[in-house]
């Protein structure tokens, strides 16, 4: 990226609101075709970046410089749609290229002309975003800036806005608090937090291990000057009242005052979060028979019979819209069934989390107040301020009334809430919205041994995976135990996603690349010589990405070996693990390609000569 041009700068730039400062020097600049995710913890000033970059807001000192080539785009996490507006006439209103243009720009999003043809207001939220993104398209950007585009997003629609950010070819920011989105779209992060603006090479994996790095280092350049002071000081002491010693000593001061001090930010706070052991219940926690859930008339969930049984910790997959929500609200009892029957085992109480509960704390109390309000009687004041300190409130915090919290803040008095009740099952919905990385780090930590049940909605992959053991799959109305893990539900999914056509040429290094080629369209044909001739492409298709895949191999076997010799400078090793990590990426999506080419092979039957 060494010949791209600058698109965007901030330099020495300073933003406080009365006394909280959010970055003071702070200095970055933004290239051709940088794909940057842009992170730090809730109000550390990310948003307010962006407000700044798009000059909705002033820099109390400092200065943004633009490049005359610079073309912004900037797709925000709010809707502004008419009310009868259709996606064709939101795309003729923002659109300054043709529409058909931005369409076909943004086909890799799967908007059908049927729903263009819709009102906005009547498609799932998945759909409005891939409008919205769809019209930023058709204003030809060159720099987009996206905030927190995958909030609420259903799988499916995630995944094709992964696909559609790693191919292109413009530079954009992208706020979010979602790793797996960070790690397979970006190559640069921006880190906002304590005062100041960092970028560095490479996705949010490379983030964690270079923060992880340079905070060694530091220590260790830290620790030496501590025992050049100590050795120093020990002269000093024994030989500065000698005569013949005296200047030496005075000498050896001098050069203490002038070594350099070695600072450094204090690492995020580490929370742990201890979730009190549930109470005991028998083996059988929770029976839907034959149950019917919905609103109205109308039926959301049909004919649904399952059992939840102690200590099974279930995750609910499906698309937006088809249904997650109200089963869990059907598990938690909030909502009655419409047929059928619910039964709780013996002893057994559920505790739901959304984000409607946030909504109904009492504005007058304190966090702990609060948190102590639905409590179990058997947990004690400390567990109750530890529980407030790893959702990130501060002892000065603590005292807070709920009326002066941020939204996020409410969320997660309302999440500890739910996690102090002892009962001995606990349904999430989306519990890992307004938490930052170590706060999610601490709670799938906490849910992986909590010892009771639990049911849980979550857009985060990472969580996900990690959490839930079994799989419930809810589509079309129907709820079914999915066969397989987390991960084989996604790339099931994925995979049907897998969208044909050329690859661009993909930079796997900085002197090396390879270039993948596009495969030749192969036309299904119904003659013996035809199906033979559609058998022999498909074979060259393959041997070509096993090419790519060994050349891309042995590119990350040099690029290994050269970060083990240990002779790479601090700026160089994190050049090579950004190189690692697109590599890996790059091979992941190769290797895709062949076992979609190998299945469709599989299904050919070979002519007979």
């Amino acid at each position: 990226m060494s010949n791209s041009q600058n698109l965007l700068q901030l330099k020495n730039g300073h933003k406080a609101y009365g006394a909280q400062v959010l970055f003071d020097e702070a200095t970055f600049s933004i290239n051709e075709g940088e794909h940057v995710g842009v992170i730090g913890p809730n109000g550390a000033g990310k948003t307010t970046l962006f407000k700044i970059l798009l000059g909705q807001e002033e820099l109390d000192q400092g200065q943004i410089v633009q490049s005359r080539a610079l073309r912004l785009g900037y797709l925000s996490q709010h809707d502004e749609w008419e009310p009868d507006e259709t996606g064709n006439t939101y795309l003729e209103k923002v659109c300054t290229l043709p529409v058909w243009e931005a369409k076909l720009r943004g086909r890799e999003l799967k908007v059908s002309e049927e729903l263009f043809a819709k009102r906005i207001m009547d498609l799932s939220g998945g759909y409005r975003m891939r409008i919205k993104l769809i019209g930023l398209l058709g204003r030809d950007p060159n720099l987009m800036m996206l905030d927190e585009p995958t909030n609420y997003l259903d799988l499916e629609t995630t995944l094709l806005l992964e696909q559609f950010l790693q191919s292109y070819e413009g530079a954009f920011l992208l706020i979010s608090h979602d790793r797996e989105v960070l790690r397979r779209t970006t190559d640069h992060t921006l880190e906002v937090e304590s005062g100041e603006i960092v970028k560095f090479s490479g996705n949010i994996d490379d983030y964690f291990e270079q923060k992880e790095l340079l905070r060694s280092q530091l220590e260790a350049q830290a620790q030496n000057q501590a025992a050049k002071r100590k050795t120093v000081m020990d002269f000093v002491t024994r030989f500065g009242a000698k005569a013949t010693k005296a200047k030496q000593a005075q000498s050896k001061l001098k050069t203490l005052e002038k070594m350099e001090v070695i600072e450094f930010k204090a690492v995020p706070v580490q929370a742990t979060i201890k979730i009190p052991k549930p109470n005991p219940v028998g083996k059988s926690i929770l029976k839907l028979e034959e149950s019917f859930f919905g609103y109205g008339d109308r039926s959301v969930i049909k004919n649904v019979s399952l059992e939840i049984k102690r200590g099974d910790h279930v995750a609910v997959v499906g698309l937006n819209g088809a249904g997650k929500s109200t089963l869990l609200k059907g598990l938690a009892g909030t909502l009655p069934p419409m047929k059928g029957q619910r039964t709780l085992g013996y002893q057994v109480e559920v505790a739901i989390f959304n984000q409607h509960v946030a909504e109904n704390l009492n504005p007058q109390h304190s966090v702990f107040d609060s948190l102590q309000e639905l409590s179990s009687l058997d947990v004690s004041t400390q567990e109750i301020r530890n529980m407030a300190g790893s959702l990130l409130f501060s002892s000065a915090a603590i005292d807070k009334k709920i009326k002066v919290l941020s939204g996020g803040e409410k969320s997660r008095v309302a999440l500890g809430r739910i996690l102090l009740q002892k009962v001995p099952c606990l349904l999430l919905d989306e519990p890992t919205n307004h938490l930052d990385f170590q706060t999610v780090e601490a709670l799938t930590q906490a849910l992986v041994a909590y010892e009771g049940t639990l049911i849980v909605v979550s857009h985060d992959r990472s969580f996900v995976r990690r959490v839930g053991t079994k799989i419930l799959e809810v589509s079309g109305g129907d709820v079914h135990l999915y066969p397989g893990t987390y991960d084989e539900y996604v790339w099931s999914l994925q995979r049907s996603l897998i969208l044909d056509g050329g690859e661009k040429p993909i930079s796997l290094s900085l002197q090396k690349s390879v270039t993948v080629k596009s495969p030749e369209k192969t036309v299904v044909g119904k003659s013996p010589r035809d199906q033979e001739k559609q058998i022999r492409q498909l074979e060259r298709d393959i041997a070509l990405c096993e090419k790519q895949i060994d050349e891309i191999e042995q590119l990350n076997t040099e690029i290994n070996a050269e970060i083990a010799s240990g002779n790479s400078a601090p700026e160089v090793l994190s050049e090579l693990l950004g190189n690692l990590t697109a590599n890996v990426a790059k091979l992941d999506k190769i290797e895709n390609r062949w076992i979609e080419l190998s299945e469709r092979l599989g299904k050919q039957t070979p002519v007979k000569s």
